[in-house]
């Protein structure tokens, strides 16, 4: 089960983020989770959000590119060491992880993994009964 992040390119200037945030109000999609990694030039904002295909379509009529990546979303304790156990089935069957964000509420922590061969990721995850999350229940 994946999930479908975008990936927003942005230019380096004041503002941008926020351009972002004010189309996807203004067409009401709630945003999930978000990550911002930056470079000198530009930025790119990856997000989880209500309605994939409706951000998809209003950002790129305000002229943003805009990039689909599938991704994995799991949820675990929000205890130290739960997500090191979870890395630890990952790294045995040699998934390489090119970036993860997480974010908590109180007990629960939810995280966005992109690893280099999803399926094979959340084969691994399912075997050791991770909670892996679809986009009906983030």
């Amino acid at each position: 089960m994946t999930i479908k992040q975008l990936s927003v390119f942005l230019e380096n200037k004041t503002g941008r983020i926020n351009d972002v945030t004010k189309t996807l109000a203004k067409h009401d999609i709630n945003m999930h989770a978000f990550s911002m990694a930056e470079s000198t030039d530009f930025g790119i904002l990856r997000l989880i959000v209500s309605d994939v295909e409706k951000a998809v379509e209003v950002l790129r009529a305000e002229d943003f590119a805009v990039m689909l990546t599938d991704v994995v979303c799991i949820s675990c304790p929000n205890v130290a060491g739960s997500l090191s156990e979870v890395l630890d089935y990952l790294a045995a069957e040699h998934i390489f992880i090119e970036y993860m964000y997480a974010f908590a509420q109180g007990d629960t922590a939810h995280v966005v993994i992109r690893p280099s061969n999803v399926e094979r990721c959340v084969e691994i995850l399912n075997k050791f009964n991770c909670n892996v999350l679809t986009k009906n229940s983030l």
